[in-house]
């Protein structure tokens, strides 16, 4: 056993640094020519192929931006290959109608659904006629109009409240569509 040592990458505590004996990995190019970066966009070559170009980012939109899915396909076989996924496709489309999507379908929480009631607007109204309504309500009890009024500063303080409980549900939805 001349010459054999024994790894020091053994156990606990590890006897080296972290990144000592890192290995060199493999970095796909960009496929571009004079490109440096990595090239981690798969892209195909040509329309029915598996063959792929592998680009950055960068070079990836360019690409995309004049890809003909059609290339190479007669009018005929073009219009036949449309029609036939928007066939398959139809079936996506359709289900949607059954799905939870607009508003007073179940896809306000019960808070909503409180706040709804306490502005007075059916369910399934927009949020420009919640902010109407909102409006309307809250200039009949605004603390400046009926000054030490108690019972109208608590029902402006009930819109309020319910008020921002629904902006803040529309700005969510806003952000997540």
């Amino acid at each position: 056993m001349t010459g054999a040592r024994r790894s020091s990458d053994w156990g606990f505590p590890r006897w080296r640094g972290y990144g000592g004996s890192r290995e060199t990995t493999t970095v796909r190019l960009c496929d571009r020519h004079g490109c440096e970066d990595p090239g981690n966009c798969p892209a195909p070559k040509s329309p029915n192929t598996p063959e792929r170009w592998y680009f950055c980012q960068r070079h990836a939109a360019e690409y995309n931006s004049k890809w003909d899915y059609f290339e190479g396909l007669s009018k005929e076989e073009a219009a036949e290959r449309a029609r036939t996924e928007k066939r398959d496709n139809d079936g996506y489309a359709e289900s949607a109608h059954y799905g939870w999507s607009g508003s007073g379908d179940g896809s306000r929480s019960a808070d909503e659904m409180r706040a709804l009631e306490i502005i007075g607007v059916e369910a399934d109204a927009d949020f420009a006629a919640i902010k109407k309504a909102w409006r309307e309500k809250a200039k009949q009890v605004h603390p400046d109009l009926k000054p030490g009024d108690a019972a109208a500063a608590a029902e402006f303080q009930k819109l309020q409240l319910a008020y921002d409980i629904l902006r803040q549900a529309e700005e969510r939805r806003v952000w997540k569509g």
